[in-house]
């Protein structure tokens, strides 16, 4: 199990909890007593861990191995997955994948960061941090389902996009702010779910949303706090003061009204219970496409207009 260091209580006790199984079914002797306080010691002390994380742990948890990530949610949540390649200008970005699938019976178009579980896989899918070419690839689709007039269901997972040289030769941010301004005016509606990592303008090239959510223990922010602690205190190690400062949990957002809904986790995370996750989300998303759907197309682009020109807005 990949532990994280605050969780090392919660790891420890279940251990023990373990073995003291495993010594009861090979001496044939009856401690069901003590297994059963020791699980109730445990499900308190999982209530205290997760129930009063900070920032910075949060972040920790939206960046465990063992995650589910996009293809992992749409292998649940949806069927006939038909995945899309290619931006037709330069190459198809594994970083970031396009497909036509159903839920259930409703048609969509789903787009969404994917990271690797293995070295191999990371570098196939560059750490789910994208190319020019997928921000390209992922408008391309947008306006497809426009025109087929599809829902669109997004996937935010990045540390951000990719900063090479190669990159920003073949025009990141020219294709990040593309997106920006065309995603305004898609007459579909859009859905987007931080699921993990919601780093920088790699996330919200493909954020502007009618509906934008985080899960319980993602984080969706302007720059990662190893970053901002580099910047302002130049120590990365001040990370945990930077995440506080940022305000990237989706509690926090929701308060400043940056998010629409914060859909809640299993305890300790996503990766404790995909199943119950997927359950969650799929019920979120179906909510959300409902309501947008019974919006005419005026009202739809009104709305998602207003939502980010009212962001940032402070009175004294």
């Amino acid at each position: 199990m990949n532990g994280l260091d605050f969780e090392k209580p919660v790891t420890e006790l279940e251990k023990k909890i373990q073995e003291l199984r495993s010594f009861i079914s090979e001496k044939k002797i009856d401690l069901s007593s003590e297994v059963r306080r020791l699980e109730e010691k445990l499900e308190h002390l999982k209530k205290d861990t997760y129930g009063n994380l900070t920032a910075w742990q949060r972040v920790q948890i939206a960046r465990h191995p063992k995650r589910p990530y996009t293809l992992d949610y749409v292998g649940v949540i949806m069927k006939d997955f038909l995945e899309l390649h290619g931006d037709r200008g330069f190459a198809d970005d594994k970083a970031l994948i396009a497909g036509l699938a159903r839920i259930d019976d409703q048609k969509v178009l789903v787009i969404g960061h994917q990271k690797g579980r293995d070295t191999k896989e990371n570098l196939k899918r560059n750490f789910g941090c994208a190319h020019p070419e997928g921000y390209r690839k992922a408008l391309r689709f947008m306006q497809m389902a426009e025109k087929f007039d599809f829902p669109i269901v997004i996937f935010i997972d990045t540390p951000g996009a990719y900063p090479g040289i190669g990159a920003e030769e073949r025009g990141q941010a020219q294709a990040i702010a593309l997106n920006l301004r065309e995603m305004v005016s898609i007459t579909v509606p859009i859905v987007a779910i931080v699921i993990g990592e919601g780093g920088s303008g790699g996330a919200l090239g493909i954020g502007v949303a009618d509906r934008v959510c985080v899960l319980e223990n993602a984080y969706y922010s302007v720059i990662s706090p190893e970053g901002c602690a580099a910047i302002l205190w130049k120590d990365g190690s001040r990370a945990p003061d930077a995440a506080e400062v940022l305000k990237l949990t989706a509690a926090d957002l929701l308060k400043m009204g940056i998010i629409d809904e914060v859909i809640p986790e299993p305890l300790g995370g996503a990766h404790h219970d995909p199943q119950q996750m997927s359950a969650t989300l799929k019920t979120a998303i179906q909510k959300h496409l409902k309501g947008l759907k019974a919006l005419k197309k005026e009202e739809l682009l009104e709305s998602r207009y207003k939502k980010f020109r009212s962001m940032g807005v402070v009175q004294e």
